[in-house]
């Protein structure tokens, strides 16, 4: 038996690898933040090739790290920040643009139009998904649009468009798979999650041509091995988009199970079965795995910006050095001070998926300091999660009593105690919180015969923290009576 499973977590901001063993737990782990690029306003962009080289770079980093051989890992997972799009040239493997990634807004006035067609109403029907630029398929039309000569490639069949993983995919396997798995598929707006294929109709919409698509396999299997990366090639038998891969380390496994993962972004999804639901509230119906022949279904909310702004906190405003002193400086006051700070700076997601709206901060006074600004930017992800959270009630039927949380944001005990209030439910965050790199190797595990069976996984699954509601629920009340006059405001100002 080989003793251990590598995971690529191939995130927004930086990639990572980590090694679990049989008990699920983490030995060692490498990360690589690299380049962001923001070319105009609302554009987002990553180097392709960086991202290859930061993850295959890890890869090697952390065996080395835990001192182990290539041979001693029974199988790899790949789990990828989702619907960030690349196109390359199937016959150089060279991309042909940047990466245009989740957050980029470039193709906001594209979905408009599509609106004002008519067409979003067949479109959420068929992919579950809510027409916005966040996407993959206006991405996808965008770079054969405006790339010299993309178009004509494209019909002759020479180029390839992948999500993160297929990228990763074609790279590892040196052109041999262009594959992806259902649950990233199912982000691309040109997937049909009834029938689990591309959808011709979808394809007509957006002007791409089907020769352009990987072939899509389920999450959990054996797709093929690296070749020549490594002293000796190791099987690739789990792929995941990050958040679904979350869900399942997090064994969200029965319906009715939750989990938000804080990260750049902030991603709730809750287990709804093997059939899709359409959502009232306009969330998402997304894949969450497929594994065998048995499909799972999941109700997805957005939060695009979580984490992101503490970043903006830290490179932007300059109030803090590290990501990490967030806590220290939003703990010198006890409250925001009535300052409520919205972080729209891509849009509103789930459930106001307001494509225009902009980051806006209302109620400040005088005596406002840096302290609340950091305290009222860490309070709004709590806020975002339970809007999020009211909807999946509304849309399941479901009283949700509990709340799985994972993600680097997930260390701050003030932020997690604050959710649980305002949530007035408990919020539990597990011993392993590296829940989306862990959900990978399970899924590679599983394939490759390292785990036995779902249920052995679930009994590995432990609890760190639970946090339970200690404010009045009076004062919860007016707490977020304040935060949807906030949201009016930031609205307000996207009507211009």
């Amino acid at each position: 038996m080989k003793d251990f499973i590598l995971s690529f977590d191939q995130g927004t901001t930086s990639s990572r690898a980590i090694i679990f063993d049989h008990s699920g737990k983490p030995l060692a782990s490498a990360q690589k933040e690299f380049t962001q690029i923001y070319p105009k306003p609302g554009w987002v962009e990553h180097k392709p090739e960086e991202i290859w080289s930061t993850q295959i770079g890890v890869a090697t980093e952390v065996l080395a790290k835990a001192g182990l051989k290539s041979t001693d890992i029974a199988g790899i997972g790949i789990t990828n920040q989702r619907e960030t799009t690349v196109v390359w040239n199937r016959i150089t493997g060279k991309p042909v643009y940047n990466a245009i990634v989740w957050q980029d807004r470039r193709t906001a006035d594209f979905c408009d139009k599509l609106k004002a067609d008519g067409v979003d109403k067949m479109i959420l029907e068929k992919t579950g998904l809510i027409v916005d630029a966040y996407f993959s398929a206006t991405k996808i039309k965008w770079i054969l649009d405006n790339v010299d000569e993309a178009r004509g490639l494209a019909e002759k069949g020479e180029l390839a468009f992948g999500t993160v993983d297929s990228w990763l995919m074609w790279n590892l396997s040196r052109g041999k798979l262009h594959i992806t798995d259902v649950s990233n598929a199912s982000r691309t707006m040109l997937f049909n999650i009834h029938t689990l294929q591309w959808d011709k109709e979808l394809l007509d919409i957006f002007g791409i041509p089907e020769s352009m698509l990987p072939h899509v396999r389920s999450s959990s299997e054996i797709y093929g091995s690296t070749e020549g990366q490594f002293s000796s090639d190791i099987p690739v038998a789990g792929i995941a988009g990050d958040q679904q891969a979350a869900m399942f380390g997090q064994m969200c496994i029965e319906p009715g199970m939750v989990k938000n993962t804080y990260g750049t972004g902030c991603f709730m999804m809750m287990n709804i079965g093997d059939k899709p639901i359409a959502s009232k509230s306009r969330l998402l119906t997304t894949v969450a795995w497929k594994i065998g022949n048995e499909t799972r279904y999941a109700f997805e909310g957005s939060i695009f910006i979580a984490g992101a702004v503490v970043q903006w906190l830290r490179d932007s405003l300059g109030v803090i050095a590290r990501s990490s002193d967030v806590e220290e400086l939003a703990g010198r006051v006890s409250d925001s001070g009535g300052v409520y700070f919205v972080p729209a700076f891509a849009g509103l997601g789930a459930p106001y998926w307001n494509q225009h709206a902009r980051g806006t901060i209302v109620g400040i006074t005088r005596g406002s300091t840096t302290a609340h600004i950091a305290r009222a930017a860490l309070d709004s992800i709590a806020y975002q999660t339970l809007e999020v959270l009211h909807a999946m009630e509304k849309d399941s039927g479901i009283d949700i009593r509990e709340l799985r949380v994972d993600g680097g944001a997930t260390v701050n005990n003030s932020l997690m105690q604050f959710q649980a209030d305002l949530l007035q439910a408990s919020v539990i965050r597990p011993k392993i919180t590296e829940t989306t790199a862990l959900g990978a190797a399970y899924l590679s595990g599983l394939a490759t015969g390292y785990w036995k069976t779902v249920d052995d996984l679930s009994k590995q699954w432990q609890i760190d923290r639970t946090f339970v509601p200690a404010l009045d629920q009076e004062l919860t009340g007016s707490l977020i009576k304040g935060w949807r006059r906030a949201i009016k405001a930031a609205e307000a100002w996207a009507e211009g």
